[in-house]
């Protein structure tokens, strides 16, 4: 926006500013880490330490390393590729950690593995496989998360609802798609909740999403349709949702691994894919 603007000189500094995640990015860990006042990273380190005089405020390494949503596709290339980062969210997802390891942790709950959905910091990391081009895996992922952080009862938020955000966050999934990069304009497909639902915006337009075959055994994606042809990309635009229509989901029982794939139809990143 800012070189847009004839400021290019802002639009540097800011770019430089964010690129400053390689700074704390420890390729011989994989994660995000903490550095001594002579530069080097703090020892001994353990990914999954945490707790009041860590090194990570309501959280560990394997909650803030993914925090990069301004250059996911930079993250990618220092963890070794697609794969590597594909499988290190898995790992991630599917640990075995013990509960009482953040019990005495403020906000750290809503455990999936090391994923911790009752803290914000970790709310986009299910949509990070669509930047790998792994959509399909998004999708598997929020469904896990739909079904056991949520449910219709006054204690049926995991975490507390800072600013609103669980409960964003439950809307936003629950329509399909989710706003990793703000200020890219775009968000991030997912898979919908909803059979159906219309959003009434501000300018007078209306965009509506339809979820079709969208039942307990048909929990992903087939093809998403907007206006009617069909989305190849695994992203949706502002503009596109403020300028009024129809986002239309088929869902199916088996992932489409196909669609969505190729790195020209993945989410925006600062680093090239």
């Amino acid at each position: 926006m800012a070189r847009a603007m004839g400021r290019g000189d802002l639009a540097g500094r800011f770019e430089k500013r964010a690129e400053g995640w390689r700074n704390v990015f420890d390729a011989g860990t994989g994660f995000a880490r903490a550095r001594a006042s002579d530069g080097r990273f703090r020892e001994p380190f353990d990914p999954a330490a945490v707790g009041y005089g860590s090194d990570y405020t309501e959280g560990n390494a394997w909650q803030y390393t993914w925090y990069v949503p301004q250059d996911v596709a930079g993250l990618i290339g220092a963890l070794g590729g697609a794969d590597a980062f594909a499988d290190k969210l898995d790992r991630m997802f599917d640990a075995r950690v013990d509960p009482k390891t953040f019990a005495k942790v403020e906000d750290i709950s809503g455990l999936i593995g090391y994923y911790a959905h009752g803290n914000e910091p970790s709310h986009h990391v299910a949509y990070l496989y669509s930047y790998a081009g792994r959509p399909w895996m998004t999708q598997k992922r929020l469904t896990q998360i739909m079904e056991s952080q949520y449910r219709p009862s006054p204690d049926g938020l995991t975490g507390n609802d800072d600013c609103g955000q669980m409960s964003a966050w439950f809307v936003f999934t629950a329509l399909g798609f989710y706003p990793v990069t703000p200020g890219s304009t775009e968000y991030v497909i997912g898979r919908p909740f909803v059979e159906r639902a219309t959003l009434h915006l501000p300018n007078g337009a209306r965009f509506t999403i339809v979820a079709e075959n969208l039942r307990e055994d048909r929990p992903y994606v087939g093809s998403v349709l907007l206006n009617g042809r069909p989305l190849p990309r695994g992203f949706i635009r502002h503009r596109e949702i403020f300028s009024g229509g129809v986002l239309r989901f088929v869902m199916q029982s088996q992932p489409d691994t196909a669609w969505a794939v190729a790195p020209g139809s993945r989410p925006y990143s600062l680093s090239p894919y």
